[in-house]
């Protein structure tokens, strides 16, 4: 295979990877931990979360569950399951904002050590079924990975639109911000300077009421 193709293929692969989260996080026995993301508008996501078995000898590790709640940037809820070990959560956002993932144990009889779970975030292409893709279009090889190539350029001109509006919106707050100090700062400075006078004034008047100047 040329040089090209390969360089080609692996800059596609490390594009896929950014745009994949996979992390692992412990859960304590009591308590929530929540991972959130901001995510912009009409944008497929699919989380799949497991519960880590790094302890395969202990047969009370076994015994633990873990309740899941998925809540878009408003609050409402996507994603909500008691007492499970695994799942996934597909869904396309309808808002932009803070999606959030909230975990915490159901059951646990393993008090030693806390629970493990991964999470893997996919998001905007790398959310995409391409074997399903690939079989409803007739497509593989060459030309099913030019789509996806297709998909990714397609993903990060999208990212890069909304980059610069939030960089613009940014300075718009930035601009009004600064707008406000310097009103503030006058008004400050006029009412330090109006108090000053009236002070004066009034000793002033109280210094000839008394005769002493």
């Amino acid at each position: 295979m040329p040089a090209n193709s390969w360089r080609s293929i692996a800059i596609f692969v490390w594009i896929i990877s950014t745009l994949t989260q996979a992390i692992y996080f412990e859960l304590p026995d009591s308590g929530t931990k929540c991972v959130s993301e901001h995510i912009q508008t009409n944008v497929l996501v699919l989380a799949d979360y497991v519960l880590v078995d790094f302890h395969k000898d202990s047969h009370l590790r076994t015994e633990a569950t873990i309740s899941v709640k998925v809540t878009t940037p408003h609050g409402n809820t996507l994603h909500h399951q008691e007492n499970v070990t695994y799942g996934e959560v597909p869904f396309t956002t309808t808002e932009s904002g803070n999606y959030l993932a909230c975990f915490w144990v159901e059951r646990s009889h393993y008090a030693d050590n806390n629970l493990t779970v991964s999470l893997e975030w996919r998001v905007g292409i790398a959310a995409k079924d391409w074997e399903s893709f690939a079989r409803k279009q007739k497509i593989e090889g060459v030309e099913l990975k030019l789509r996806k190539l297709e998909g990714v350029v397609e993903a990060i001109h999208e990212k890069l639109i909304f980059l610069k509006n939030r960089e613009a919106e940014m300075r718009k707050v930035s601009e009004k911000i600064t707008t406000d100090v310097a009103r503030f700062s006058i008004m400050s400075l006029g009412v330090c300077i109006g108090s000053s006078v009236l002070q004066v004034w009034y000793l002033k008047r109280f210094f000839h009421k008394k005769k002493l100047i």
